[in-house]
């Protein structure tokens, strides 16, 4: 089967590659060790250095009936995994990836030992380890409500000098609310009750603090207070697995109160996030107000939990809008609007939508689901498969690459794919005799009568019992659901085929702008400013503003009024400040143009190595004119900024120029003077990269561009480099833009390729205030964009290089005031607009600007939000 082959190939990959490490990085063939590789935020704590991805996809080599490799890889994890470290990781993840692979690994273990060929030595040794991972966790619920900690360190635990953590007052309600399954299965497996004690705590508590009237529960809540945080509710992140371990809670334990509890939640869910298909976001107090225009990608595992309730209608809906969304896009975005534009463009290579479409074919025997699981397959293979494994989507648009593979990827997509299409007897095991975590780990049902030492208590207070005929149905099948009617979901579905192809309406936020000029102008005007002209930086000065480089690249003014030679200098300088957001706002009508895609073509590449590329406001539009496709060769000079001294090595090719020291309109000039095809312009700022700054748009240089007639895009350091190691290597490289990734050549997919970066997108949010204000100016070429920020103490707007244009996404209309501010995005615009991106122009006194999000002041936010307004900045913040 060709799942197995490809297991068998990310198996070799990760062991020759990888191992120990806890991830396969996919594009540059190594490991990824915590504290080795740049930081990526919250994304890293699910690393601990205990080889995650081995222990987490243990029992999918039982499936996939490698059992001789699975004999293998727990000699492995017994003899090289450490949970000692002095490292900090979630709770949450350790919890569902760690804790439930060696459980998940320790049931089909001791299956395997019963069986009498494989495991016969083996003597409990990873329940062992579990039980020892679960006293490691154990100290993270030393808090008045009984919610755990969001993080722990594995050596030295919560709150010790030395443990770096136990300062957090949050926690999302999943991370709470989804350890009962794995503790309560060690606590039965081993006898220990109090793993099953604290988690049913944590869930008891998230039950007495539902809000009431709603019967609905928040995204983030004070783990001291009980108060809720983030007051908007859902089904997608920061709650999924919450109710989905209420209800599999009761399937595995047979504690009533679990599936009453999540009853009624449900009778919630339907009646007030459901607005078939979608699934919207609510406000828990006002359940009738949609809290958000957009739906994120880890809601695709509720149909398949509606399917083992057995309300399988809606499960179908929902289920047939994602996979419409899906073939759109080859993939489901991170986040998609209502209107299904994308909002967030990655796709780490979530397996929920796999999962719903395995449930869904189980319970309705429909092929039709192993066509939606054949279009999976072909895509991975198509658009994720890299040398040494499967990298996920950067951006779903122009199919660009994250050196990335999450544990998650063997865990759970391909078990879930590989039971898709496996016959009865491919399985050496009965699938039927095991409840799956969310994490897809296999727990035994028998252990609901097992070491049943916990008092079965009815907490469930105020329980009503709905009328809904639906709470009878449990383990549906196509005999009760679909009497004598094969073609039911069929029915179900058609309906839905074209929701995706719907046009956007293309209404504009109008957003009120305030003058902010009065009185006499500053000296220096925010549109002439140049970072690197001394007499600009000794007015600034006199102004109480200084000049600071930060080690990003960027360049950050601060103004302080007491640091200004005189009171009208202060005002001054005030006033400089409010001019650049003015100048902005200004800007803010502009076009955006979406990212563009360098794909390296030729041998041994054959498309495979993807670069996110920054578009040029000048020379060929790619999105309206076919792709350029050439050979690279380096100008001379390495800057273009002057005549080429090397016309013939560049001619009919496409040039790489180094960024710096001239106008990007210029050095286009010079290389089409000299027969250039095409232009890539590589920043000179060494280990730049989009992971770390965003994508920005190329401008022109002040006069008319017209003349400029090939196109130009732009590359970060880290992924320029790309190119030029492949120069090194292979001599003759031949790469394609484009407005996107083109498909590859079909008789070119098995052959080797080599490895890239790819890039990412930021976006920077903005607050300002009165008394110290800051901008951000990122420091680029000649003359460069910024993007604002406004703190409670700054005003800050990442520019570029010399000509100071912003970007904000926050503004104030009133200079004297605290500057408070809401930045809101629910526009509708066009899928390829979506990416939000700044715009970075070279040397010019005139700098253009571009805006990352449409903005609106404070008073008109209040007047039209009113009560509502402390929700909207938390969806606004809201994160994956």
């Amino acid at each position: 089967m060709l799942m197995v082959t490809i297991c068998d190939s990310l198996r070799s990959s990760f062991q020759e590659h990888a191992y120990p490490a806890d991830e396969l990085m996919p594009l540059t063939c190594r490991g990824r060790v915590r504290g080795q590789e740049p930081s990526r935020g919250d994304v890293d704590d699910a690393l601990g250095k205990f080889s995650l991805t081995l222990i987490d996809s243990l029992d999918t080599l039982v499936v996939l009936n490698k059992t001789k490799e699975f004999e293998d890889a727990v000699r492995k994890v017994l003899r090289d995994v450490n949970l000692d470290n002095d490292v900090v990781v979630s709770v949450f993840e350790t919890n569902i990836r760690v804790l439930g692979g060696l459980l998940g690994g320790h049931s089909l273990a001791i299956m395997l030992k019963e069986k009498g060929e494989y495991m016969q030595w083996y003597n409990d040794e990873l329940l062992q380890m579990a039980k020892q991972l679960g006293y490691k966790l154990l100290p993270a619920f030393n808090t008045t409500s009984g919610l755990p900690y969001p993080r722990i360190n594995l050596k030295f635990g919560i709150r010790k000098p030395e443990a770096r953590t136990g300062t957090e007052t949050d926690t999302c309600t999943a991370c709470a609310g989804t350890l009962i399954l794995e503790f309560a299965a060690l606590s039965r497996f081993t006898g220990a009750t109090i793993f099953e004690e604290y988690a049913r705590k944590a869930l008891d508590f998230l039950w007495e603090k539902r809000q009431r009237s709603s019967n609905l529960v928040g995204v983030t809540i004070n783990i001291h207070t009980g108060d809720w945080v983030r007051k908007d509710s859902g089904v997608g992140a920061g709650i999924d697995s919450y109710y989905e371990y209420l209800l599999k809670a009761y399937v595995l334990l047979g504690d009533d109160s679990f599936l009453e509890r999540f009853n009624t939640h449900y009778d919630a869910i339907m009646r007030y996030i459901s607005q078939p298909p979608l699934l919207l976001d609510v406000h828990i107090h006002k359940p009738m107000l949609n809290a958000r225009t957009w739906m994120d990608a880890l809601l695709a595992f509720f149909p398949g939990l509606q399917v083992l309730k057995g309300d399988i209608r809606p499960a179908i809906e929902t289920h047939e809008m994602l996979y419409q969304v899906i073939k759109k896009h080859n993939f489901l975005p991170e986040a998609f609007t209502t209107d299904f534009r994308v909002h967030w463009a990655q796709h780490p290579l979530r397996p929920e939508f796999a999962e719903s479409t395995y449930f869904l074919y189980k319970a309705t025997g429909d092929p039709y689901y192993l066509e939606v699981g054949k279009t999976l397959i072909e895509n991975l293979n198509k658009y994720a498969r890299v040398p040494c494994g499967f990298a996920a989507m950067k951006d779903v648009r122009t199919g660009s690459h994250e050196d990335r593979m999450d544990s998650f990827f063997l865990a759970e997509m391909f078990k879930y794919l590989y039971l898709l299409f496996a016959d009865k007897e491919d399985i050496i095991f009965d699938i039927e005799d095991y409840i799956f975590t969310t994490e897809a780990h296999l727990l035994p049902l028998w252990l609901s009568t097992t070491n049943q030492s916990i008092s079965k208590k009815n907490t469930t207070t105020e329980y009503i019992e709905l009328d809904d005929s639906n709470f009878d149905w449990t383990c549906p099948n196509t005999q009760i659901l679909f009497p004598n009617d094969p073609l039911y979901a069929q029915s179900i579905r058609e309906p839905l085929k074209n929701v995706v192809d719907k046009s956007c309406p293309r209404g504009i936020i109008r957003v009120r702008e305030e003058s902010f000029r009065s009185g006499a102008k500053p000296p220096l005007r925010a549109r002439d400013f140049m970072a690197t002209n001394p007499e600009h930086l000794e007015i600034l000065k006199k102004m109480g503003v200084s000049l600071i480089h930060l080690k990003d690249g960027r360049v950050q003014l601060v103004q302080h009024a007491i640091q200004a030679a005189s009171s009208i200098d202060a005002e001054d300088g005030l006033r400089f400040m409010q001019e650049m957001i003015e100048l902005s706002s200004q800007q803010q009508k502009e076009q955006q143009l979406p990212p563009r895609a360098v794909q390296i073509v030729s041998h041994p590449f054959f498309g495979r190595v993807v670069l996110t590329a920054g578009p040029a406001q000048f020379g060929l539009d790619l999105s309206k004119h076919k792709e350029t496709r050439g050979f690279v060769a380096s100008s001379k000079p390495y800057n273009g900024c002057s005549e080429l001294t090397n016309p013939e090595a560049v001619m009919g090719k496409i040039a790489l120029i180094q960024r710096g020291q001239c106008m990007f309109a210029e050095k286009a000039r010079n290389i089409q003077n000299a027969g250039a095809i095409g232009g890539i312009v590589i920043d000179d700022n060494e280990g730049s990269s989009s992971d770390t700054a965003p994508l920005f748009q190329m401008a022109g240089d002040g006069k008319d561009t017209d003349d400029i007639k090939i196109p130009m895009l732009f590359l970060f350091s880290k992924e320029g480099s790309i190119i030029l190691d492949a120069i090194r290597e292979y001599e003759e490289v031949e790469v394609l833009l484009s407005d996107k990734a083109k498909d590859r050549d079909p008789e070119m997919e098995n052959e080797e390729q080599p490895s890239s970066e790819t890039d990412s997108q930021d976006q920077s949010t903005e607050q300002i205030t009165s008394n110290s204000q800051e901008v951000d100016l990122v420091d680029q070429e000649s003359s460069e964009e910024s993007s604002l920020h406004s703190h409670p103490e700054s005003l800050s707007p990442t520019d570029t290089d010399n000509a100071a244009s912003v970007s904000p996404s926050k503004q104030n209309s009133d200079p004297l005031e605290n500057y408070e501010t809401l930045s809101l995005d629910g526009e509708c615009t066009d899928l390829d607009n979506q990416l939000q991106e700044q715009s970075e122009t070279e040397e010019d006194s005139n700098p253009n600007v571009s805006w990352g999000k449409k903005v609106q002041p404070i008073d008109s936010i209040l007047a039209d939000w009113n009560e509502d307004i402390e929700a909207f900045e938390m969806m606004d913040k809201d994160e994956l």
